[in-house]
């Protein structure tokens, strides 16, 4: 593909430096549908990004779409703060309905504010009033958003620095698999909850990703997941689950913890929740945790109305039938497939590639040279694909397609990555 140099100079001028999607996709995107993007001069970009996991059913997904134009020509409510609406009873029947009731979930919902960080924020702070503790403890690698209580819980280095102040009242603990299988899972953890003089402050709740996205697709198994349930159950602490990356079918299962049988105290959704790529966020929990003051946490825009409609349309539409799981489990192993072929492929122990892992749709491949995973980023954009790295050197090519890709766009897509792997080597 020919790309031609578009005219950036108002981003360049009047934007934040800041930005950083951009840098690495330099053109200017007009349109967008299914797993297509399309730029000003024409070109076409398949979609590996998905809005971050945003757009778990594409771009302008029709039938979300249509839900959408209809409640905005009949003038229904678009800013509603957290007042009775239509469309929120439509959603929150749905969702008791297809989602929570068919898992033996009891949980109450909290619209906490628009973005995932806000989940995150809401999360905490009802652990913390809940327990009367402070201290929350987090996992190496993780990460759980850009505002200060949440950057707290985050492990990465370059994302806390920005905090400018200390980030206090979180405690890192090795997640699964950190020393490579050397020590037993837990064990330090646990010494240090049963040992009067380890100095841990007694947590109010434990704060995980089931997969570390921006961590580096970090897999964690289902028995760590269920270990670490079971104790903060004999710890008398609180299982918050991040599921706001991950949730929404993204590894397969509406929420990404069930294939551990586990029911954490706490949930927090966000990016595809909403379904077409507007704001919302919730945050879950089990009924005996609702301790909230009418107004205690509130917001301005946690009332997204638009979003209500969106998020019910995809909820009948994808999860009543149970066909969505079975088709994301399948496209995995698609993808599973055609990256242990580039993994054997390019086995050069110094640059070439050093770990392909992920679950359902979301996919990361590691390379020995950390630098390796941009220039393969690169080059897949020339090519017209769209993907990101992540990993905290940004060492891992990051794999998140929609959900209703179909199997002849994947391929496509998984062909030009190995192409671009092939031409960065």
């Amino acid at each position: 593909m020919t790309i031609t140099q578009p005219d950036l100079s108002v981003f360049e001028t009047v934007e934040s430096e800041v930005r950083s999607y951009c840098r690495g996709w330099p053109t200017i995107f007009d349109r967008a549908q299914g797993a297509h993007m399309y730029d000003e001069d024409g070109h076409t970009y398949l979609d590996f990004f998905a809005g971050a996991g945003t757009l778990n059913y594409g771009h302008n997904n029709p039938v979300l779409k249509r839900a959408l134009l209809d409640y905005l020509e009949r003038d229904g409510v678009v800013h509603g703060l957290d007042m009775s609406t239509s469309a929120k009873r439509s959603f929150l029947e749905t969702f008791q309905e297809v989602i929570l009731q068919p898992r033996g979930l009891d949980h109450k919902v909290m619209f906490p504010g628009p973005t995932g960080t806000n989940a995150v924020e809401a999360a905490l702070k009802l652990a913390r009033k809940v327990k009367g503790r402070e201290s929350i403890v987090s996992f190496t690698n993780a990460f759980h958003g850009m505002s200060l209580g949440s950057l707290a819980v985050t492990g990465n280095a370059f994302k806390r620095a920005g905090a400018g102040i200390p980030l206090v009242h979180g405690t890192p603990m090795p997640f699964d698999d950190y020393l490579n299988g050397t020590t037993e899972d837990f064990v330090w953890f646990e010494r240090l909850l049963e040992d009067q003089g380890s100095g841990l402050n007694k947590p109010a709740a434990v704060i995980v990703e089931t997969v570390q996205g921006e961590g580096g697709i970090n897999v964690a198994r289902a028995e760590w997941l269920k270990a670490l349930s079971e104790l903060c159950e004999r710890h008398d602490m609180l299982l918050i689950v991040d599921d706001i990356q991950m949730g929404c079918g993204r590894t397969g299962a509406f929420f990404s913890f069930e294939e551990a049988g586990i029911k954490p105290d706490i949930i927090t959704l966000s990016k595809s929740i909403g379904g077409y790529g507007m704001p919302l966020a919730l945050t879950l929990f089990k009924p005996e945790l609702d301790v909230w003051e009418p107004g205690e946490h509130n917001g301005t825009f946690r009332g997204n109305n638009p979003a209500f409609v969106t998020a019910t349309a995809a909820l009948q539409t994808y999860w009543a039938d149970g066909q969505m799981e079975k088709q994301t489990l399948s496209r995995g192993e698609q993808v599973e497939a055609a990256l242990k072929a580039i993994a054997e492929e390019h086995a050069d122990p110094v640059s070439g590639v050093a770990d392909h892992r992920g679950r359902g749709l979301v996919w990361g491949l590691e390379f020995h040279n950390k630098s390796r995973a941009n220039a393969v980023a690169k080059r897949a954009f020339e090519l017209g694909l769209l993907i990101e790295t992540s990993g905290p050197q940004s060492e891992v090519v990051k794999l998140l397609p929609s959900l209703t890709i179909t199997p002849e766009e994947l391929d496509e897509g998984l062909r030009i990555l190995a192409r671009a792997v092939r031409e960065t080597a």
